[in-house]
C-alpha cells in the first residue's frame, strides 16, 4: 500500500466524516426541536424508551447525539435516570442503522434495475437533487433537504474512496496477519474500542470496518471482535459530554459506557461459548465477511444484547448511582427541591408554605453566591470558589424553572385574596433571585478576567469597589431579610440604600474617568471596572423589586413608580434620614 493509497484512504475517511455529519445535522434540522420533544414527552415506559431511542437514533444518524441529549435532559430534571436506560439501549441500537445506509455504496451492478442503486449512479442522482434543492429552492426545510443529500453523496463517496484506498490490501501479506492477530477477542476489542474513542463516532467507525471487509480478506474471527470493542469505544463522547455535568448527568454517560460493556461482554461470552461447543458456530470463524454481513452482525449483537440486558436496568441503575456520588451541595438542593411535592397541590395552603420555604433557600443561595463573587474581586482570588459559582447559579436556574412550574400548577386552583398575593409575591422574587445568580456569575467572570490578565487597579480604584461591594452585600442582606421575614419596616430601607449605590456608581464612573485622562489608569482597566459597576448596579435593582414585592402585599401598591412616590411622601422624613445614613457610610 503506497503512499498514494494512504492519501486516498484518509481522504475517503474525511469525506465519509463530513457527509455523515452534514447528513446529520439536515436530518435534526429538519425535525427541529420535535426529536427532543418526542424523546421528553414520551419516554414514559422501557419498551416506550427503547423504540422512541432506535427511531430518533435511525433519523439522526447517531447514538451519541441521542445519548447526549438524554444527558441534557436528565441534568435538566426534565428526565429521570430510569427513563434513559431504555432510551440509550435503543439509541445502541438504532446506531447499527447507519452500517446498512453504508452498504447501499458496495451495491454494484452491470445492467437493469441494479445499475440504478449502484454507487455512482445513485450518489449522482442524489447530489443532483441536492444541489437543486440547495440552489435553487427558496425555503428553509429545502435547503436543510438538500444537506442530508448532499451529505449522503458525500457519505457514499467517501466509502467509495476508502475501499479503492484499501483493495490493495488484499494482497499484502502484512495486513492479513494483522486481521489475523484481530482474532484474538482480547485484542480485536481493545484495538475497535481504541479506534472509536479516537474517531468519536461508532458509525464511522463500523464504516471503516466494512471499507475493510471489501477487499474480501477479512474474515467473521477477525470481524466480530472489532465489533464488539467499537460498541465500547463509542461511549467515550457521551462521557466527555458530561463533564461539568451534575452527578445525574455523569450517571446517565456512565450509563451509556455501562450498557456498552456488557452488551460487549453478553456478545463475547455468547459466541465464544456457542462457538466452543458447537461447531457449526465455531465454522463461522472462517467465513469471509463483505459490508453487508458487518451491517447484519452489527445489528443482530445489538438488538440481542438489548434483550438481555432490558430486565438488568435496575441493576445497571445502581451501579451507576453506587459509582457517581452526589456531592453535598446536589443533596442540599434536591431536599429543597423535595419539598414541592404534588400532594400538596390539592391543598394550596401547604403548597404555597413549601413554595416558601423553597424561594427561601433559593434567596440565600442567591445572597451566597454573591458574596462569593465579591470575595474573589476585592479580597482574593480563588479558583475553586470561583468553580463554585458557576455551578451554584446552575442551581439557581433550576429553582427559578421548578418553583415557576409549581406556582402556576398552584394558581390553577381557587385561592383566596392573600393565597393570591402570596403567589404573586413569589413568582415575581424568583426571577430577581435567579437575575441576582446571573450577575454573580458575570462577576465571576470579572474576577476570572482580572486574575487572567493580571489587572492591577490603583488603590483609590480599589478602595471604590470595596466600597460598593459593601455597599451590594448590605442591600442584598436586607432584602432578602425583609422578604424571609415579611417585614415592611427593612424593605423600607432598600430604595434609600439603592439611590445612595446608584450616586456611587456614577461617582466612581466619573473618577475613572478623570484617572483615565490623568494617565493613571488605562482602557483594560476601565472594561473590566465598568464591568463591575454595571453588575453591581443590576444587583441594586433587583433588590428594589424584591422590596417592592414585600410592600405591595401591605399597601396594594401594583405599581413600582407608586411604590417610589409612596415612600417619598409616607416615609419622606425617614427616606432622607436613611439616604444620609448610607451616604455617610460608603462615602457619597
Amino acid at each position: 500500500m503506497g503512499v498514494a493509497n494512504i492519501i486516498s484512504l484518509l481522504s475517503g475517511v474525511a469525506l465519509f466524516l463530513f457527509g455523515m455529519t452534514l447528513m446529520g445535522d439536515g436530518l435534526k434540522k429538519v425535525a427541529g426541536s420535535k426529536m427532543e420533544l418526542i424523546l421528553y414527552r414520551l419516554a414514559g415506559t422501557p419498551l416506550k424508551g427503547l423504540l422512541l431511542g432506535l427511531a430518533v437514533t435511525a433519523v439522526i444518524q447517531s447514538s451519541c447525539a441521542t445519548s447526549v441529549m438524554v444527558v441534557g435532559f436528565v441534568n435538566s430534571g426534565m428526565m429521570v435516570l430510569h427513563q434513559a436506560i431504555s432510551v440509550i439501549q435503543g439509541a445502541i441500537i438504532g446506531t447499527s442503522v447507519t452500517g446498512w445506509v453504508i452498504s447501499l455504496s458496495y451495491i454494484e451492478g452491470t445492467g437493469g434495475w441494479l445499475s440504478l442503486v449502484s454507487t455512482s449512479t445513485l450518489s449522482g442522482i442524489i447530489a443532483v437533487a441536492g444541489i437543486y434543492f440547495r440552489m435553487f429552492s427558496k425555503k428553509q426545510v429545502h435547503h436543510h433537504i438538500g444537506d442530508i443529500m448532499l451529505g449522503f453523496a458525500i457519505l457514499m463517496f467517501g466509502m467509495h474512496e476508502m475501499s479503492g484506498a484499501v483493495a490493495p490490501l488484499k494482497q499484502n501479506e502484512g495486513f492479513l496477519s494483522l486481521l489475523t492477530a484481530f482474532s484474538n477477542p482480547f485484542l480485536g476489542i481493545l484495538v475497535g474500542a481504541a479506534f472509536t474513542a479516537v474517531l468519536q463516532s461508532a458509525s464511522a467507525a463500523i464504516g471503516i470496518l466494512q471499507a475493510l471487509s471489501a477487499t474480501g480478506a477479512m474474515t467473521f474471527a477477525a470481524a466480530y471482535p472489532l465489533i464488539l470493542g467499537i460498541a465500547i469505544g463509542a461511549g467515550v463522547p457521551v462521557l466527555i459530554s458530561s463533564i461539568g455535568g451534575k452527578a445525574e448527568a455523569k450517571r446517565t454517560a456512565w450509563l451509556y459506557m455501562v450498557i456498552e460493556v456488557f452488551a460487549a461482554v453478553i456478545g463475547a461470552v455468547l459466541y465464544y461459548l456457542l462457538a466452543a461447543f458447537i461447531p457449526a458456530v465455531g465454522a463461522l470463524n472462517v467465513w469471509v465477511v463483505n459490508p453487508f454481513t458487518v451491517a447484519a452482525v452489527n445489528t443482530v449483537f445489538r438488538m440481542v444484547a438489548a434483550v438481555f440486558l432490558m430486565p438488568l436496568n435496575r441493576m445497571m441503575e445502581k451501579l451507576v448511582t453506587a459509582m457517581i456520588k452526589v456531592s453535598e451541595q446536589e443533596k442540599e438542593a434536591n431536599a429543597s427541591f423535595d419539598r414541592l411535592d404534588e400532594r400538596f397541590l390539592a391543598h394550596p395552603a401547604l403548597a404555597l408554605e413549601q413554595s416558601r420555604l423553597t424561594v427561601v433557600d433559593m434567596a440565600n443561595l442567591a445572597l451566597k453566591n454573591l458574596y462569593r463573587s465579591l470575595d474573589i474581586i476585592v479580597d482574593k482570588f480563588d479558583a475553586e470558589t470561583a468553580k463554585n459559582i458557576v455551578y451554584y447559579e446552575d442551581i439557581l436556574d433550576q429553582y427559578e424553572d421548578k418553583l415557576g412550574t409549581y406556582l402556576m400548577r398552584i394558581n390553577s386552583n381557587e385561592l383566596n385574596r392573600e393565597q393570591n398575593e402570596n403567589f404573586s409575591k413569589y413568582l415575581h422574587t424568583i426571577s430577581d433571585f435567579e437575575r441576582i445568580g446571573d450577575h454573580s456569575n458575570n462577576l465571576c467572570a470579572v474576577a476570572e478576567e482580572i486574575q487572567d490578565k493580571k489587572i492591577q487597579f490603583t488603590e483609590d480604584a480599589v478602595k471604590e469597589m470595596y466600597r460598593l461591594s459593601e455597599a451590594v452585600r448590605e442591600i442584598l442582606g436586607l432584602a432578602i431579610n425583609a422578604f424571609i421575614q415579611d417585614d415592611e419596616e427593612i424593605a423600607f430601607r432598600v430604595e434609600p440604600l439603592e439611590s445612595c449605590i446608584d450616586g456611587l456608581c456614577d461617582q466612581m464612573k466619573a473618577n475613572h474617568v478623570a484617572r483615565l485622562q490623568a494617565g493613571k489608569c488605562s482602557l483594560a482597566q476601565g472594561f473590566v471596572f465598568n464591568d463591575f459597576i454595571t453588575n453591581c448596579e443590576r444587583v441594586a435593582d433587583h433588590c428594589s423589586n424584591i422590596a417592592i414585592a414585600v410592600i405591595e402585599l401591605n399597601h396594594d401598591v401594583f405599581d413600582a413608580h407608586d411604590y417610589v412616590n409612596s415612600i417619598q411622601k409616607v416615609h419622606g422624613t425617614a427616606f432622607e434620614r436613611y439616604l444620609k445614613e448610607y451616604s455617610d457610610r460608603y462615602g457619597f
